[in-house]
């Protein structure tokens, strides 16, 4: 049997032998902790530096502006509860972000709305997820303290205009902080104007349990997690120094192939997008259809069960998904969705394609297009 095509690297993707190897020393003979005082220890503390200075050139920031943390949903939780926590003494008690973040940026609004007193504006977007800058403009008030934005959407991916909304940050002299999980290896990440960006390494091709936040030195910043002072007292516990090295080996990585993956992969996304379109006439692409991230193609299908599309696709060799993995287990339509204006009914057939930098073979998206032609065909039946 062989394998199955799979198409869900926006959930996760596998990890690169080339990282795999990078970080192998650090799990065996240089397994040290990088805060002891003696050759095994500080061979480890090197190499996290060195891997921290990866990072912070792939991102533009200064290496003392990352801070590695277990994954994206902690990174967007520290960006946004530390920036917001720490302005709290300043009168700073007021966020803007959007309804279609992911669920670690709006439960992380959310609790400090429960526990803090913090007030948040949901700054609308239209039918294809996109944000107004003029509109993020018009909700800012005396005493707000962030602006978090998703650079890309992980279940439509529509890019939003990050240097309109950071011109309107920095403007204003508030601290903008990007959600680049999604985005990375695909979009341009240095030169965005934001003061934090979130990484998590499994996106790239790195473990899972390794991520990274950069934010500016000079953004106070509360930490989330208390100990030994760690990552320069902003997120203390013993660093993963192999995941620090994975997670710099494949954003580098990511970054080296990006202009030219994302050519080609964009390419055949828009070959896939057509050929649906014309094969199964219920279909309805979703997000925008020309700002979006190369490797999404998002749809739903009038009139049928989008769970049951994906269980008709896995038996013809597919995998895809519904969203979000971290919605799982929810039988609540996408939040996303439903803010793009779509029918609760209609955003319960969502079926979404992610591919990785290696595509599909060559007449991969008309074969794609038929065999999801032929799923649904079976849900009707």
């Amino acid at each position: 049997m062989s394998a199955p095509l799979y198409l869900d690297h926006a959930a996760t993707s596998p990890v690169r032998p080339e990282v795999l190897e990078a970080m192998a020393p650090f799990l065996t003979r240089a397994f040290g902790n990088p805060s002891s005082h003696h050759t095994v220890g500080e061979t480890a503390s090197a190499a996290l530096e060195d891997a921290r200075a990866r990072v912070a050139r792939v991102l533009g920031m200064r290496a003392g502006d990352v801070v590695f943390t277990a994954g994206g949903t902690e990174a967007n939780n520290l960006a946004v509860k530390g920036i917001v926590l720490a302005a709290l003494g300043r009168g700073g008690r007021h966020v803007i972000t959007t309804p279609i973040e992911h669920e670690s940026i709006l439960e992380s609004v959310g609790h400090l709305e429960r526990f803090h007193a913090v007030q948040a504006t949901l700054v609308p977007v239209d039918g294809a997820g996109r944000v107004d800058p003029g509109a993020v403009a018009a909700a800012i008030r005396e005493d707000t303290a962030l602006i978090a934005i998703g650079h890309a959407n992980n279940e439509i991916g529509t890019i939003q205009d990050v240097a309109g909304i950071a011109a309107v940050a920095a403007a204003h002299r508030i601290p903008l902080h990007v959600d680049a999980v999604q985005s990375a290896g695909w979009l341009p990440l240095s030169g965005l104007g934001a003061d934090a960006i979130a990484l998590a390494g499994h996106k790239l091709g790195a473990p899972k349990g390794i991520g990274a936040l950069a934010v500016r030195g000079r953004v106070p910043l509360e930490p989330l997690v208390h100990g030994g002072g760690q990552e320069r007292g902003r997120r203390s516990g013993t660093e993963n120094v192999a995941g620090a090295v994975a997670l710099a080996t494949a954003l580098e990585l990511a970054e080296g192939e990006r202009a030219e993956a994302a050519a080609r992969v964009g390419a055949q996304s828009a070959r896939l997008i057509a050929a649906i379109l014309t094969a199964v006439p219920t279909a309805h692409l979703t997000g925008d259809p020309e700002r979006r991230l190369p490797g999404t193609a998002s749809f739903t299908f009038a009139e049928v069960s989008g769970e049951a599309v994906l269980l008709e696709l896995e038996r013809r060799g597919v995998v895809s998904s519904s969203g979000s993995a971290c919605a799982a287990g929810s039988d609540e339509p996408s939040h996303v969705l439903l803010a793009c204006g779509i029918d609760p009914a209609i955003a319960q057939t969502a079926v979404r394609f992610t591919l990785g930098h290696a595509g599909l073979p060559g007449d991969g998206p008309e074969r794609l297009a038929h065999l999801v032609a032929d799923a649904v065909a079976s849900v009707r039946s």
